[in-house]
């Protein structure tokens, strides 16, 4: 239902994408066009700006990751249950279905 000439931007990629129709593409030659929308999904985009990407990183995850260090990752999962989606690999188990699929890996749905 988009309009031709939208663009998509797949920062997921390197976890297996986030749309139907995403590749991973390359700086070289980083579009390509499906029934006229445009994707643009190279992989590690955030290595183009490493000391930025850094900065942003910790500023957007480092509460969590503080909140998870004080109090177990099971306590702050369940008080904020957005944050176990975000959880890929628990007790040796990939819990990440997609993550699982990319790697060829047996999947374990998440579970406390």
């Amino acid at each position: 239902d988009m309009k031709k000439g939208s663009v998509m931007v797949d920062v997921a990629i390197d976890q297996g994408g986030c749309f139907e129709t995403s590749k991973t593409t390359y700086h070289n030659d980083p579009v390509y066009t499906v029934e006229g929308i445009v994707h643009y999904c190279v992989g590690n985009m955030p290595g183009a700006v490493p000391y930025t990407s850094t900065l942003a990183l910790t500023n957007a995850t480092l509460k969590f990751g503080l909140a998870i260090a004080d109090y177990g990752l099971q306590t702050v999962c369940k008080a904020n249950p957005g944050l176990s989606m975000g959880v890929n690999i628990h007790k040796g188990a990939c819990t990440f279905k997609k993550v699982a699929d990319c790697f060829a890996l047996p999947y374990q749905k998440l579970a406390f």
